[in-house]
């Protein structure tokens, strides 16, 4: 069976992911430009490339086709438009980007059927209220956070209305010197 993991990047120290058009997202990209620009390390592609698909919320997944097949120079943008993609939406009447089903039925059933059969994972990208629904169904097997430098006072808080005693196991931690991102990785206990 297939594993779940939700990235999260843009996480401050104090628990809230940066909103578009904030001073905390301004530093986590400032942050990503004075270190040579977005990740392109093999390990971070090949998690990309090894997915069986690419979870997102409508909003992550407008943001990203509006952003990524205009950027082939970015190292995710073609793992990315070739890759198979299901955004889940009950609004979304249509999606543009290629390889991408919208999926508007019950949440568990959808991710059973990703999970079920062949090789790779499934990558949550986001946004939050879609984490915070595969979370309160307990579908998310491990979480990857990249925890930045920074104490925020806006942005929205990932862990908020989610279940008590939700426990986590440590798989990894990376601290990344030249910009002090501290990359943890944690399984759900279970």
């Amino acid at each position: 069976m297939r594993k779940v993991i939700a990235l999260v990047f843009h996480y401050s120290v104090n628990g809230l992911v940066a909103d578009e058009g904030t001073d905390y997202l301004r530093f986590c990209f400032d942050l990503l430009e004075e270190a040579g620009g977005a990740s392109s390390d093999d390990e971070s592609l090949d998690v990309l490339q090894g997915a069986h698909a690419h979870v997102m919320g409508r909003n992550a997944y407008a943001g990203m086709s509006r952003s990524l097949p205009k950027n082939p120079d970015h190292p995710s943008s073609g793992i990315l438009t070739a890759g198979r993609k299901v955004v889940f939406s009950r609004t979304l009447e249509a999606a543009d980007w290629d390889n991408t089903i919208i999926a508007s039925g019950d949440t568990t059933a959808e991710i059973d059927k990703l999970r079920h059969g062949g090789d790779g994972h499934i990558i949550v990208w986001g946004g939050v209220t879609l984490w915070r629904s595969l979370m309160r169904l307990d579908l998310i097997d491990e979480w990857h956070l990249g925890l930045h430098p920074y104490i925020a006072d806006e942005g929205t808080q990932l862990f908020d209305d989610v279940p008590g005693g939700y426990r986590l196991d440590l798989i990894s931690s990376t601290a990344l010197q030249s910009t002090g991102i501290l990359e943890l990785q944690y399984g759900r206990h279970r």
